[in-house]
């Protein structure tokens, strides 16, 4: 094949940094291992949004795919491990439960665990469900080792991910990147060439005057969408009327004691707070609704409510939650905040990095950018995202509160036809319907519905029929759990001892 048959795709070019960024870089790096340049074009002058602190567990196996040892990654972006994350004041004021990663107990009828446990609350178990639930045995005190892979134990019941400092995480794969031969241009962008005829992106002109063009563009540009948006104006549906928070502000603090292994969530008064333990800091933020809460009320609010000494001012952060009509158009992929934006509440954000670095690498085109290729990447990342949408506004629908403007509004809001359905399914039987392309599994589901004590009106039908009493079942499942919990190494010193 001459070079004018030669269809491949050879030039990338990814705009702008951050995790977005140097994620995708990474990424593509490892994968195009040869006679492909990849640039990227990152300005020191332009900030990262950094919210992105928490993560869910898929983030091990990106990590996996590019070789990186779990210690060199905890060591260098001073990471804490992440078990699930505690919701208080939710469900209603002074009450709190554990989404953990992993399910409740283990499965031993063809009737699921919680319909046991539920029919045992009915007979007068107090325990919460939370007590089945081996990620929270470990997490509430303090422990940590990793799950086994022996199907017969309690150990292999739970998942784990990471809290990190997301900038250190974007240096450290720059570097990983740059090793591999990706080349970063800094300096701003002043202008984006379309082709007249095609509508697709030429080349961008940098502010010093440089041109550089590519066949394939990455827009990891933030919130502005410099491609995506600016220049081919594709258009975003906003989803603020399900999700109305539409602010944020985060300041850091110094640890208040060792990191704890979770990840926790505070409803307040217009919205909730975060908190994110790591071994150098507690990251913590308020996520919150401007019609009812100004901004110098919120960063107040927060500064009061942090648990150590503030290490900075506090940072403000305006979105609108809601996604691109296309997150692939033309030549140009959206990765990122680019693509859209869900409140980090369940901490997708860098999964969402991840989910569409993956589907561009599986359905990686050639210069033709075959339209069928590209519709069948939107209609996955389009339904990818409904699904997580779905599930954040799950806890804002199922709250009890009726305390503030913002609770009342949540609880008395239509939501989308395939929320409703789960919700209904649940309030009858307690049954959890999933569907194509759910990222949150039945498992978490539970967790919220019960949580937020969306009890069910009736218990599976098939559970008349099973004879069995479980109560004694229930009660070894949770002693088991207990003594594995209790046998474990502390958090940080599981940390100490695996970053030496």
């Amino acid at each position: 094949m001459n070079a004018s048959q030669d269809r491949s795709i050879r030039e990338v070019l990814i705009v702008g940094g951050g995790s977005a960024g140097w994620m995708t870089a990474a990424a593509l790096a490892q994968a195009l291992r040869q006679d492909c340049r990849i640039t990227v074009i990152e300005s020191e002058e332009i900030g990262t949004v950094g919210v992105g602190e928490a993560t869910i567990p898929p983030i091990r196996t990106f990590n996996e795919s590019l070789g990186i040892s779990e210690a060199d990654f905890v060591r260098e972006t001073k990471a804490s491990f992440k078990l699930g994350i505690e919701f208080v004041n939710w469900g209603k004021q002074d009450h709190r439960y554990f989404h953990p990663f992993g399910g409740h107990g283990r499965n031993f009828d063809y009737v699921p665990l919680h319909q046991y446990w539920l029919k045992a609350r009915a007979e007068g178990e107090s325990a919460p469900i939370d007590d089945w639930s081996m990620a929270w045995q470990i997490a509430r005190l303090g422990k940590f080792a990793r799950p086994t892979q022996d199907p017969r134990s309690v150990l292999s019941t739970f998942e784990y991910a990471y809290h990190f400092d997301a900038g250190l995480y974007a240096q450290y794969l720059r570097c990983y990147a740059e090793d591999k031969g990706v080349v970063r241009i800094e300096g701003k962008i002043g202008d984006v060439t379309l082709n007249a005829e095609t509508g697709f992106v030429e080349s961008v002109t940098m502010a010093d005057g440089r041109i550089v063009s590519a066949d394939l563009f990455i827009d990891c540009s933030g919130f502005r969408g410099l491609l995506i948006e600016g220049a081919l104006k594709t258009g975003y549906e906003d989803w603020s009327h399900w999700l109305p928070c539409d602010r944020a502000v985060a300041m850091p603090c110094e640890n208040a004691g060792e990191p704890t292994p979770y990840t926790r969530s505070t409803a307040h008064e217009a919205g909730w707070q975060w908190r994110i333990p790591l071994q150098h800091r507690t990251g913590n933020g308020y996520v919150y609704c401007s019609s009812f809460l100004d901004d110098d009320k919120a960063a107040n609010l927060l500064a009061s409510r942090l648990d150590g000494k503030a290490l900075g001012d506090p940072r403000p952060l305006r979105f609108t939650t809601g996604r691109r009509k296309q997150h692939w158009n033309r030549n140009v992929v959206a990765v990122g905040l680019s693509s859209g934006f869900l409140e980090p509440l369940e901490s997708t954000s860098i999964h969402l990095i991840q989910a569409n670095i993956s589907k561009l690498i599986a359905l990686f085109p050639d210069k033709d950018f075959d339209p069928a290729t590209i519709a069948e990447f939107n209609r996955i990342a389009i339904t990818e995202t409904e699904r997580i949408r779905d599930f954040i506004i799950l806890h804002y629908k199922l709250t009890q509160r009726d305390d503030a403007e913002l609770w009342r509004y949540c609880a008395a809001m239509e939501v989308p036809e395939t929320l409703q359905l789960k919700i209904d399914h649940f309030r009858r039987y307690g049954r959890l319907v999933a569907r194509e392309m759910d990222l949150f599994a039945p498992a978490s589901w539970l967790a919220v519905h019960i949580g937020q004590l969306n009890y069910p009106e009736r218990l599976e039908p098939l559970i008349a029929y099973r004879g069995v009493d479980a109560r004694d079942w229930l009660a070894k499942v949770r002693g088991a759990m207990e003594r594995e919990a209790q046998a474990m190494p502390g958090h940080a010193q599981f940390i100490r001892s695996l970053i030496g």
